[in-house]
């Protein structure tokens, strides 16, 4: 988001108060508002004191209600939701065996994305030169920082990389028959584990104790037990919806390598970054072998 913020102001773009100057809280704030799509939420904050007007955010305590197709969307419904997934993949930070948590990175497109198979931390991209002879190659943390892992891992130059992925990638296409229906049961999985019912579930008791709150409120009754049992099913909601959410996701993965399969009519002869984001999630790299996962969730073992 710095990065954003910053081409805005070299581009002597104005924010929204005419100011030259962008922080990352005013883009994160346009990247979630789901205003430009033509949606609205309301309720975000209610009043709480009508006699100086003061009003907070609203926890689950009053009733808040999604409009779709409010106004008129300013961009597409399809670009909104893709930068919301990316937002979400951006937060899902690398937990290393000793606990540490290793932050997003922009740096490279491989940043995140090596896994070391001896330790599990992470490869981080090196340039080395060796004798004059420059070169970029992928270490294990282990191996650059005191981590208190022992690791040997090898070094892995970053052409090997791409070459291993082009090589993963032309061997799910030899055996796209035996990958297509390996998808189809991922798919099935996905499907069997929907819980939209218990999310109507939630919705409907949620709207019986909001106004059972709001009676409470007006009496001046006790409305802790109502309250803390709102919050505990905002909580079971968020859940569920995470979890929809990413079978969503999953069940998009799985459609988009279905399609390229089918769609692709012969192996591909070179390193192609856009094809290897739409398709690859992660490269472990072992003494002997690389095992590449695709964001369909199919493996591939590359000898090397």
């Amino acid at each position: 988001m710095l990065k954003i913020a910053r081409g805005l102001e070299a581009d002597g773009i104005l924010n929204g108060a005419g100011n030259e100057r962008w922080h990352t809280s005013n883009i994160n704030q346009i990247l979630r508002n789901e205003k430009y799509i033509g949606d609205a939420l309301l309720q975000k904050t209610y009043t709480v004191d009508f006699l100086t007007i003061k009003r907070v955010k609203n926890n689950g305590l009053v009733p808040q209600y999604y409009v779709e197709n409010s106004h008129e969307a300013i961009i597409p419904r399809e670009i909104f939701m893709q930068v919301q997934e990316e937002l979400i993949r951006r937060r899902c930070v690398h937990l290393s065996k000793n606990g540490k948590k290793r932050s997003f990175s922009s740096n490279h497109y491989f940043s995140q994305m090596i896994i070391c198979g001896n330790c599990g931390e992470i490869f981080r991209r090196v340039h080395w030169n060796n004798r004059g002879k420059k070169s970029i190659v992928w270490r294990c943390v282990s191996r650059l920082e005191n981590t208190g892992l022992f690791c040997d891992a090898r070094t892995v130059l970053e052409s090997t990389i791409e070459q291993v992925l082009v090589t993963a990638i032309n061997n799910t296409l030899s055996g796209k028959d035996t990958f297509l229906t390996t998808l189809q049961n991922n798919i099935a999985t996905v499907l069997s584990q929907e819980n939209d019912n218990t999310l109507t579930d939630i919705d409907n008791r949620l709207k019986e104790l909001q106004t059972q709150l709001l009676k409470l409120v007006n009496s001046k009754a006790d409305y802790d037990d109502v309250a803390d049992e709102i919050y505990r099913l905002r909580e079971q909601k968020q859940k569920a919806q995470v979890e929809n959410a990413g079978r969503d996701e999953l069940r998009k993965r799985i459609a988009d390598m279905s399609t390229f399969l089918r769609e692709q009519p012969a192996a591909i002869t070179e390193y192609d970054e856009p094809l290897v984001r739409r398709l690859i999630e992660k490269v472990s790299v072992y003494e002997d072998k690389f095992t590449v996962e695709f964001k369909s969730g199919v493996t591939a073992d590359v000898e090397g």
